[in-house]
């Protein structure tokens, strides 16, 4: 293994991390909650080397004075997705969120039992407040706002990356018109590195309004891939999608989502949710807080999209997604 690689895993004693970063390193054992000592030992680190491991909402240390702070608690530390999920108040069994960034992520709470994916899910650890271990299944999804930065600055549809939805709006659909994001290969549930970036259904009328529909579309229709892949591996089912992050601001895209999972999509007020999730996580460590509920009667209210399009309508949609997302898998195995 790289040296550098080695350092970076091990960092050093005096050094602190959560449980859900310290599930990240892939050499603590999330089931057993410990540094795993077969893997630590295949691997020659000495276990006196890994950092001291913390509850994501526990008083961990204080900032040094030399930064003119001083004092200041370490109360809130949690990975980026396990953060959102808590800033999303998703902290019981069958809670989801889907992060709307360059690429996206799906995180579905599981509760305190570990489950492995039959669907190619990633089981991670969920943030929690009673120092008792919670699970979540997460999808990870390669190109998702990262779609509409190609469409600005590879083809110069747009200028800005909000136009998008100005654009889109400028026709009445896609016109059938299906754009696979495939460009660095396909992320869950695919996971096919050898899928392809492509655009079918295109005809003599199609112009930049279609393309960029589709596009957008094609953000909701691979969390719409993960989603009822998960919904194969638990009980839960899904009610409704938690949304965030700076792609959730499109209203097309939220509405759309909504349409084709037939679910209602919430989005909050503050699209920032992973900062806030680490903030509640202090909050609570701190006292400033009592628990989620009264986290919950004072976080501002967002705003709700509820499915509108034809269920029939929508599931001919997928259907034809699903047909163009096949024909993309595998396109760059083998190089003519």
């Amino acid at each position: 293994m790289d040296s550098w690689l080695i350092w970076h895993l091990t960092s050093a004693k005096r050094h602190i991390t959560d449980r859900t970063n310290a599930s990240r390193t892939l050499l603590y054992n999330i089931v057993e909650d410990k540094w795993d000592t077969d893997l630590l030992k295949m691997l020659r680190i000495p276990e006196s080397m890994m950092p001291e491991v913390v509850w994501s909402s526990e008083c961990a240390g204080q900032v040094t004075t030399s930064l003119g702070l001083g004092d200041v608690e370490i109360a809130g530390i949690a990975g980026d997705q396990q953060a959102a999920l808590f800033g999303q108040l998703c902290v019981s069994p069958g809670d989801a969120k889907n992060t709307y960034g360059t690429g996206c992520f799906l995180l579905q709470h599981i509760g305190g039992t570990f489950t492995l994916s039959k669907e190619r899910m990633i089981t991670t650890l969920a943030c929690s407040t009673d120092r008792k271990l919670q699970y979540a299944l997460e999808g990870s999804i390669f190109i998702g706002g990262a779609v509409v930065q190609w469409l600005r600055d590879k083809l110069e549809f747009i200028e800005k990356a909000p136009d998008i939805e100005k654009l889109a709006a400028s026709v009445e659909s896609s016109n059938n018109v299906v754009l696979v994001p495939a460009f660095t290969g396909l992320g869950a549930p695919h996971w096919d590195p050898y899928a392809s970036g492509m655009i079918i259904g295109l005809q003599r009328s199609t112009g930049t309004g279609e393309i960029a529909r589709a596009a957008i579309e094609s953000i909701a229709f691979q969390v719409t891939d993960v989603l009822r892949a998960m919904e194969q591996d638990t009980q839960y089912g899904f009610k409704k999608l938690r949304a965030d992050g700076g792609a959730s601001d499109n209203n097309m895209l939220m509405q759309f989502q909504a349409d084709i999972l037939g679910i209602p999509v919430e989005r909050p007020e503050i699209l920032e949710t992973t900062a806030q999730g680490v903030a509640y996580l202090a909050g609570l460590a701190t006292g400033f807080w009592l628990n989620t509920d009264e986290i919950a009667s004072t976080r501002p209210k967002g705003q709700t999209f509820h499915p509108q399009m034809d269920r029939e309508q929508a599931k001919k949609k997928y259907a034809r997604w699903q047909n163009a997302l096949d024909r993309s898998k595998g396109w760059n195995k083998e190089i003519v």
